[in-house]
């Protein structure tokens, strides 16, 4: 994705939440865009509890933490090649528009093209991803929340759009996949941030 060249607020100005918030957009958008490397791997394994209550996001992050410490980026490079790539179709798909599309005449991957041209985002030239990947949508998140600050209600909308209607899907099928171990952690984490935000979002 490409950014503009001022964003309205740094991320020094953010309050403490929305910094742990974008954190974790960022970390998963790594995690899903490619497998975990050994700097990864080690510094998830090294990493302390997240200020959260016990359960959900708390736990999810525990047992991430617990599946890199004894992960491998060879073992970590298998499983991401083997659940998401695949030889012919992959078993799992990492592009949401898979799970929201109802109708043949339905086309979101252009509507999402269209809001993400509207917050001044477009694909990099040399991304061969459709924006629909969930990587990018994590990463679009933390955009929203660090480089360009537009307010919970713009959030709110781009996440309960794009991402509350198919992330639940896609991360019940990495945790049936055969062969889906240090993602099983991975697909946890997202599921209990996405049932945190929009229980967040609800409120407002």
């Amino acid at each position: 994705m490409s950014t503009p060249a001022a964003p309205l607020q740094s991320a020094a100005t953010l309050a403490p939440e929305e910094a742990a918030r974008a954190d974790l957009y960022a970390l998963l958008a790594r995690l899903f865009c490619s497998p975990p490397d050994e700097a990864l791997l080690r510094s998830l394994a090294d990493a302390g509890p997240i200020d959260a209550e016990e359960g959900g996001l708390a736990t999810a992050w525990g047992a991430l933490r617990a599946a890199a410490a004894s992960a491998s980026p060879t073992q970590a490079r298998e499983e991401y090649d083997g659940l998401f790539i695949g030889t012919g179709k992959a078993p799992v798909t990492l592009y949401t528009c898979a799970y929201s599309i109802r109708y043949a005449s339905e086309a979101p991957l252009a509507q999402l093209r269209g809001e993400l041209a509207a917050l001044g985002l477009a694909r990099r030239t040399e991304a061969s991803e459709p924006e629909d990947h969930i990587g990018a949508l994590c990463e679009t998140m933390r955009y929203l929340i660090v480089e360009r600050y537009i307010g919970l209600a713009e959030q709110k909308k781009f996440f309960e759009r794009w991402i509350w209607p198919t992330a639940p899907a896609l991360c019940s099928a990495i945790q049936a996949a055969q062969g889906a171990r240090f993602y099983k952690g991975a697909a946890q984490l997202l599921s209990d941030l996405c049932t945190l935000e929009h229980t967040a979002f609800e409120m407002l």
